[in-house]
């Protein structure tokens, strides 16, 4: 057994201590261990809904592993990362993380619960079945070379400007809330949510793509460039008013996202979908994106704690 501390705050040396802990899981697997909404919840110290807890061996001041839990939309979302250093143990440091984590969310009335790994193994499904979570949604991160090639050359383009940052945040987000109403992580952005993303040292508006009608957004792509991996841009969100799909207009901001990204001088493409959403996989797939790699949720019902 590890024992597992719960914290609602983060200081200053806790945020220190699992940073570490996470760049040297992300050195030793070459994945990051915590998403980027978890990662922006961790370095701000936590917000509502905000708990971490860190593990150590009896009397040892060494983290040997970290899981993360926020509420979603409508829905808890757990993570957790195990130091290198502790693999020998990683099943157990895992699952004294996720216990703790799970019986958080009893404590606060329940609920369901994702839990997501990157490029689950055969331990990570032993995990997962040990704390009672099945196999839920299943991510691709899809891949794809730049810049475009003469097959793609003269498919159409969406003709795209700029996000203006103290401009668009308001529209933008009423049409993200439409596009994504019923998504866990993307469809109930605020605001803060927002912002946050706006003081990201990634954040670029000139990458933050806009279309217009009749001066109304009704598409967009938002690009990212990966300072962490040199020569890789990501399409990060893409999003089509529900009002306009059937028109193509979700392919030709997506080629025009990619051009985007190209004239940066990037040589590689990625991005995220949901494995069940056929249409988009269909619609990657035919502008030359492929699956590199899966990203599994674990998920389940806990009950409330008892009185």
């Amino acid at each position: 057994m590890h024992d597992v501390e719960v914290k609602r705050r983060m200081g200053e040396e806790d945020i220190a201590a699992v940073a570490a802990l996470v760049r040297a899981a992300q050195a030793a697997d070459g994945h990051a261990p915590l998403g980027e909404h978890k990662w922006i919840d961790l370095v701000q110290g936590g917000r509502s809904g905000f708990a971490g807890f860190v593990a150590r061996k009896p009397g040892s001041a060494t983290l040997a592993g970290y899981a993360q839990l926020s509420r979603g939309h409508g829905t808890w979302a757990v993570e957790y990362v195990v130091h290198p250093g502790a693999r020998s143990t990683r099943e157990r440091v895992a699952e004294d993380l996720l216990r703790s984590a799970l019986g958080e969310i009893a404590a606060e009335g329940g609920g369901h619960v994702h839990l997501w790994i990157p490029k689950p193994d055969a331990a990570d499904e032993a995990v997962a079945r040990a704390v009672g979570l099945q196999r839920g949604r299943a991510i691709h991160q899809m891949r794809r070379p730049l810049p475009l090639g003469p097959d793609l050359a003269t498919a159409r383009r969406a003709a795209l400007r700029p996000f203006v940052v103290g401009q668009d945040e308001q529209e933008w987000l009423a049409l993200n809330n439409r596009a994504f109403r019923s998504h866990p992580e993307q469809g109930a952005w605020d605001r803060a949510t927002l912002v946050e993303r706006e003081e990201q040292g990634w954040f670029d508006p000139s990458g933050f793509l806009l279309h217009e009608e009749s001066g109304r957004i009704d598409a967009f792509c938002w690009t990212k460039v990966h300072e962490e991996e040199p020569g890789l841009g990501e399409i990060y969100v893409i999003g089509v008013d529900p009002d306009t799909q059937g028109r193509g207009l979700g392919r030709a901001v997506l080629l025009a996202g990619l051009d985007y990204l190209a004239g940066r001088g990037l040589s590689a493409a990625m991005l995220y979908v949901d494995a069940s959403n056929a249409a988009a996989v269909r619609l990657y797939t035919s502008t030359g994106f492929g699956v590199d790699h899966l990203d599994q949720a674990y998920v389940g019902d806990v009950p409330a704690a008892r009185p």
